[in-house]
């Protein structure tokens, strides 16, 4: 794996940071950013892409499909190939993989090619930050773990701010083509970087056995059929034949895939029998409903504001900022302290800050003021702050150092599934609501969907609960 050993970055009996590992975390937050803005860029441009080729916003929407189906397929293979042709490796090839496909996407000719593109740059994309996170936790340590994850969570929460407003800069100024054509300077300049800062794999010859082929073709299909179907509810509701086909194939396949894992003889993509340790289980548990709640939030925020408040996609950007604000102002504070106690205080005082700032949102139906919607955010990303590098570390540390490439494939597709989960539900929720309230009450309709996304929130204190209060 093409990280350090446990403590040779540097540490030193004070558990400091050193300047070796901050290079390395800063390197390999650059993949997940990339990655991240590139989503949220191109969901804000979908509409250009349409008109520039004159096809069916249908068939456009498999742009966005197409790359999140990849991104699922291909997560999964994350801890295979770490230990088989090494991590940096990986890493690297990922990235470059991600920079090709954004700079063919530049030139795509018809939408067709666009979304053959578009998959290409997702498998990139789908290695890139289990694989980042995995050498992270593993040139950390665990004295250092909480962190390192603080820093790392820093950036990582802008991205979700940033892609919608340099979306929309992109499109008031430039042609849709540079949403994709950015990414390649910073790509090459992180590549560049990653050869400087990445340490070498060890050979190959020192590297696990082969990929369990049986596990593959039941686990990529089954969760691409997964998040397709979840996908897709979001538009079309639970109850269509699309949508109930899709998700009752990946289950399927997924089960297929467990009893497959618990009886083969090669080493599966993903180890079930992680979830055996108390404190894996939890931490993925807590990361799975964690995703629910923050993706589907971050659905109905721009939302909200782009429907009801008539703001553009650049406003509605600067409009939610300040939750990535309050994620700033906490998170690396909050990693310090998961470095000294349990993460069951953190995580459970994070909890009920997200929840006490999604309050207000409850009630958009009776106007309230606009500072309080700004401070609610504020103490909504504070909330998240607290949350996500204690969580992070619980997970890692759970964990041996070799463990932690298999890891933290299972942990990033547990968050990506339960993400596409809690948005399916909050949009068939908030298309059943807007309906009922027709017309003129889109107002009343998002505040009693953000009602789902306070319950959400609530459900995350049952695996909190279980943390251990002491490190």
């Amino acid at each position: 794996m093409a990280v350090v050993a446990r403590g040779e970055a540097g540490e030193d009996a004070s558990g400091r940071l050193d300047p070796k590992l901050l290079r390395l975390a800063f390197v390999l937050v650059l993949g997940p950013i990339l990655a991240m803005l590139d989503t949220t860029i191109v969901n804000v441009g979908i509409e250009a892409v349409a008109g520039e080729f004159g096809s069916p916003l249908a068939t456009v929407q498999w742009v966005s499909a197409g790359y999140l189906l990849a991104v699922s397929a291909v997560m999964p293979l994350s801890g295979w190939a770490a230990e088989r042709f090494g991590a940096g490796r990986m890493w690297t090839v990922s990235v470059a993989l991600f920079v090709l496909g954004s700079a063919l996407c530049g030139m795509a000719w018809s939408a067709g090619s666009l979304i053959v593109f578009r998959v290409l740059q997702g498998v990139g994309g789908g290695m890139i930050q289990p694989l980042g996170q995995a050498m992270i936790a593993r040139a950390a340590g665990p004295s250092r773990i909480g962190r390192v994850m603080g820093i790392t969570v820093l950036p990582l929460t802008f991205a979700p701010v940033a892609g919608p407003v340099l979306g929309g800069v992109i499109l008031q100024h430039l042609d849709w083509r540079w949403m994709f054509l950015v990414n390649v300077p910073v790509g090459l300049v992180t590549l560049l970087l990653a050869a400087r800062v990445l340490p070498k794999d060890p050979p190959r010859d020192e590297r696990g056995g082969r990929l369990d082929l049986v596990g593959f073709v039941l686990l990529s299909p089954g969760l691409a059929a997964l998040v397709y179907g979840l996908s897709e509810a979001g538009d079309r509701g639970f109850g269509t034949v699309r949508v109930g086909g899709a998700v009752a194939a990946g289950a399927v396949l997924l089960a297929a895939y467990g009893a497959h894992a618990m009886r083969g003889k090669a080493a599966p993509l993903i180890d079930l029998r992680l979830f055996a340790r108390r404190g894996f289980a939890v931490a993925t548990a807590n990361s799975f409903l964690q995703g629910a709640a923050l993706y589907s939030s971050m659905l109905l925020l721009p939302l909200y504001y782009q429907r009801v408040e008539h703001a553009s996609a650049l406003e509605a950007g600067l409009l939610i900022a300040p939750q990535a604000l309050g994620t700033a102002l906490v998170s690396f504070l909050a990693g310090k302290i998961a470095d000294r106690v349990g993460p069951r205080p953190l995580i459970l005082t994070g909890i009920v800050m997200t929840m006490a700032g999604t309050v207000a949102f409850t009630q958009l139906g009776s106007d309230p003021a606009g500072w309080l919607l700004v401070a609610s955010l504020v103490l909504r990303g504070a909330g998240l702050g607290v949350v996500m590098a204690p969580g992070m570390a619980a997970i890692y540390s759970s964990v041996a150092p070799h463990e932690a490439p298999r890891a933290a494939g299972a942990v990033n597709t547990l968050n990506r599934i339960g993400g596409s989960l809690g948005t399916a539900v909050l949009a068939v929720v908030l298309q059943g609501r807007i309906e009922a309230h027709a017309p003129g009450g889109a107002a009343s309709a998002f505040g009693e969907t953000f009602w789902w996304a306070l319950g959400l929130s609530a459900v995350t204190l049952i695996p909190a609960l279980f943390y251990p209060t002491k490190k």
